[in-house]
Parts: structure tokens; sequence; C-alpha cells
């Protein structure tokens, strides 16, 4: 059997659990590649996902333990399973790993050969790897259920993390007028993105500051979810991926309330690709950390400040 180094959790739980150690290397079922992963991505709160711990998306899944973490990756196809096409041994790839398969803290990694993409060109494995799971929330957010049009404008709230970093982006793109808010230090930063406008959102209130919003984009959820309904016009809609949206409320002001999960997607990953090798979408990296670092990088996304994705360096 070879083997491989990995970051793996044995019992379910949050990063404590996380245990840097030699595991076995996977082999690609029929529709599979095998990846040599030279970075992935961590999210903040995919240890809590029912997902990342079974083989089912919804709860009563059955248990998939040991586990390995990270779902975005970028890398080098090293195998092809039977029955894979259009793929071939050395391509450079980037995708979203289903969340109730193993993810990429580790050397290799079997992906569906159907959800990945050829890496952006222009960027190497570390920012590409920033870039699947944010960006395809941030498009499917925007794009599949707020149907945003040019001249719309658009309320995007934790706008300097991983999704906010790529939905002001796609969203001034689109031809929307952006606000967004996000704390203090980071308002050069998000109106470099491309924001017409940042609310510091712990010293302001954004209700002051706008109104007749078409599209609200929510990474925050609570109090701030609930205060965004009054900023809406008639017939807007507020998008999270946080918590389901209070239908009373939404049917209250007459908008729509949408709650969806991000789905690995090729087609919009050789659309993010394109964007990206033309200079109109950049990936944000906050920091790179080594793949023996993975437990540490998953306890600070809890208590630190971060600007974009934080990176696992796994191998050139």
């Amino acid at each position: 059997m070879e083997t491989m180094r990995a970051v793996r959790a044995h019992r379910r739980g949050g990063p404590e659990q996380l245990v840097y150690e030699v595991a076995p290397r996977p082999e690609p079922a029929p529709g599979d590649v095998l990846v040599a992963v030279h970075a992935a991505s961590i999210t903040s709160n995919e240890l809590t996902w029912d997902a990342t711990w079974t083989d089912n998306n919804e709860p009563g899944g059955r248990d998939r333990t040991p586990i390995i973490p990270a779902h975005e990756m970028s890398g080098v196809v090293a195998a092809l399973g039977p029955e894979v096409t259009g793929t071939k041994v050395e391509d450079e790839v980037y995708g979203l790993i289903p969340f109730v398969r193993d993810g990429a803290a580790a050397e290799y990694v079997t992906v569906p050969a159907d959800v990945l993409a050829a890496k952006p060109a222009t960027v190497d494995h570390d920012a590409a790897a920033a870039v699947p799971l944010a960006a395809l929330t941030a498009w499917q957010a925007l794009v599949d259920h707020a149907a945003l049009r040019p001249g719309q404008h658009v309320l995007i709230h934790g706008a300097a993390g991983g999704v906010g970093s790529f939905a002001v982006q796609l969203a001034a793109g689109l031809g929307a007028r952006v606000t967004a808010t996000a704390g203090v230090r980071d308002r050069d930063f998000v109106t470099k993105l491309g924001a017409h406008e940042v609310v510091d959102y712990a010293n302001e209130r954004f209700e002051e500051h706008v109104d007749g919003v078409d599209v609200v984009l929510d990474m925050v959820g609570g109090q701030t979810q609930a205060r965004s309904w009054s900023v809406l016009r008639p017939g807007g809609v507020l998008v999270s991926v946080v918590a389901p949206p209070d239908a009373r409320q939404a049917a209250a002001h007459g908008v729509r309330g949408v709650f969806f999960t991000v789905e690995p997607n090729r087609a919009q990953l050789e659309a993010i690709a394109r964007l990206i090798e033309t200079g109109r979408l950049t990936p944000a990296v906050d920091r790179v950390v080594s793949l023996a670092d993975t437990r540490a990088a998953y306890e600070t996304l809890q208590t630190e400040h971060r600007r974009g994705k934080v990176v696992i360096h796994v191998a050139e």
C-alpha cells in the first residue's frame, strides 16, 4: 500500500481533532482522477458541516471518519481512473471537491474528473487554490440566484473575506453598483476590489447609508441579516450562505429570500479562470501555511481577522 502525508480527523470535532500523519494514498475509482495536490484552501466553518463527516449532504449520513478536510485545491493530475476522458496525466487542474468526500489537506486526493477545470494559467497553485469554493459561491449567489444585472445596486456583507472579495469584484464586473460592509482597516482593500462605498460595520449602521437595494448578499447572518430586509426595494432579493432567511420577513417586505450551499461546477470554474487570466478577477490570499501547520491555521480562522483565503502549500 502506498502512503502519503495528510491531515486527518479520526473523530468528529473542531481543529483539535486534526492530526498531521501518514495515511493511505487513495486510488482513483471509475470517473475519478488522482491529483498530486500543490495547494489547498480552508474554510472557517467546514468542520461543523455534516457533509464533512458523513457520506450525505443532509443529516443522517454514514460516518466517514477518518476524514481529510480542505475542499478547494489546485494541483497536477497524477493518474486516471477507469472511464475518464478529456483529462490526461500532468494536466494542471483546480476545483471544488464534493463535501461528502475527503478534501485536499494531503499530498494526494481523488476527485471526480467532471468537476475539475484547467488551472488559471496566470496564477500559481497557491492563488488558484484560493478560488474554487469562494468564487463559485459568489458566482452562484449573484448570477444564478440573484440574477444580478448591470445598473442594479447590491449590498455585500463581509466583503473582505474569501467569498466577499470575489463577490465585490464579480458584482462590479457585472456593472452593478456595490456597497460593501467591512472593517475600517479593510476600507481601501475593498474599495480597490470595486466597491463604490464601504460601510464600517463596527461603527456605522448600513441602514443609514443605503436604501432601495436590489440585492443583498449575506455572509454574516444574525442581526446583520435581520436588519437587511429594510434596505431592499420591493421585488429585491436577499441571498444568504449562512442561514435560511426568514420567509415571513421576506413576504412582509415584498422580496425574496434565498439560502443555498455552493456546488462544484466545471463550466463556472472555466468562466472564472478566463476572468482571472484576463485580469478581471484577482484571487485574494490572506496567508500561506505548510501542510504540517494546517491544524493551527484552522484554529486561527476562529479568532483572527483575514483578507481573502488561508491557503495550505502542499508541494512544488
